[in-house]
C-alpha cells in the first residue's frame, strides 16, 4: 500500500496537515491535492480547531505540480476534468485561518499554494518561484493574480515571465512572506503562533479573514460597508462581550467561540 500523500495531526485547536511525497520533493498531483482539499475541510468543519497549518519538509514545502503526470494532457482533458478548479481551489473555501510553513523549494504550484495560505511563514532556506515560462506553460493556480496583489505588477511581472527565484530575504521585502525564521525555529514558531491565532474567538478570526480577503475583491467603498458590517456583527458575539469585560476587568477573557 501507497504512503498518504499527507498527514494530519491535531495539537490541541490546531490542525497540521504535512505534505508527504519526500521522494518527488512534495510535487503536487491529483491524490495528494485531493487527500489536501479533504484534510482542509474536515479541519475547518472541526469546531475544536482554530487554525491550520500547512507545512512539507526541510528541502520542500512543494516543488511544483507533477509534470510526469501532466505532460501528454490534451485540452479537453484538462477542460473536462476541472484540472485545478476540481481541487486545488478547495482551499478557497476554508474559512479558519491557515498558516503555511515554507522550507526550502516552494515552486511553481507550490508558491500558488504558499500564497493561497493567510500566513507564510519562511525559513531561510526557502526559494519562491513560478517557473512555468520554462515549459511553455503559465502559473494557473493563481499565481498570475494572487502574486500582484501580493508584491506588485512590475516584481510579479519579472517571476512569472522570467522564472525569477525569490530567496527567504528576497520574498520577505517584497511582500510574498510574512516573516522569515531561521529553519531550526520554522516548526517551532509557526506553531506559536497559531496556537496563539487559535485561542483567539474563532468567529472574530473568520470576519476578519473574509475582510482582509474582501479587500483584494471589492472597491474601498464597498471593502470598507463590508467590514463595518463586520464590525457590527461582533456585537452579537458573546466572545465579544467576553473579550471587552475581561479587559475592564483585567483579566484573561475565557472564549466559547460563539
Amino acid at each position: 500500500m501507497s504512503e498518504s500523500p499527507i498527514l494530519t495531526v491535531r495539537h490541541g485547536r490546531v490542525g497540521v496537515i504535512s505534505l508527504n511525497r519526500p521522494a518527488q520533493l512534495n510535487a503536487l498531483n491529483d491524490a495528494l491535492m485531493d487527500a489536501l482539499g479533504k484534510a482542509l475541510l474536515d479541519l475547518d468543519g472541526d469546531s475544536d480547531i482554530g487554525a491550520i497549518v500547512i507545512t512539507g519538509s526541510d528541502k520542500a514545502f512543494a516543488a511544483g505540480a507533477d509534470i510526469a503526470v501532466m505532460a501528454d494532457w490534451t485540452y479537453m482533458d484538462v477542460f473536462q476534468s476541472g484540472f485545478i478548479t476540481r481541487n486545488w481551489e478547495t482551499i478557497r473555501q476554508v474559512r479558519k485561518p491557515v498558516i503555511a510553513a515554507v522550507a526550502g523549494y516552494a515552486m511553481g504550484g507550490g508558491c500558488e499554494l504558499a500564497l493561497a495560505c493567510d500566513i507564510v511563514i519562511a525559513a531561510e532556506s526557502a526559494q519562491f518561484a513560478l517557473p512555468e515560462i520554462k515549459l511553455a506553460m503559465l502559473p494557473g493556480a493563481g499565481g498570475t493574480q494572487r502574486l500582484p496583489r501580493a508584491i506588485g505588477k512590475a516584481k510579479a511581472m519579472d517571476m512569472c515571465l522570467s522564472a525569477r527565484m525569490l530567496n527567504a530575504e528576497e520574498a520577505d521585502r517584497y511582500g510574498l512572506v510574512s516573516r522569515v525564521v531561521p529553519d531550526a525555529e520554522l516548526q517551532t514558531t509557526t506553531m506559536k503562533l497559531a496556537i496563539q491565532i487559535s485561542g483567539y474567538s474563532l468567529p472574530a478570526l473568520m470576519a476578519i479573514k473574509e475582510s482582509v480577503n474582501r479587500a483584494h475583491e471589492a472597491s474601498l467603498t464597498e471593502g470598507i460597508l463590508f467590514e463595518r458590517r463586520a464590525l457590527h456583527a461582533r456585537f452579537a458575539s458573546a466572545d465579544a462581550h467576553e473579550g471587552m469585560h475581561a479587559f475592564l476587568d483585567k483579566r484573561k477573557p475565557v472564549f466559547q467561540h460563539r
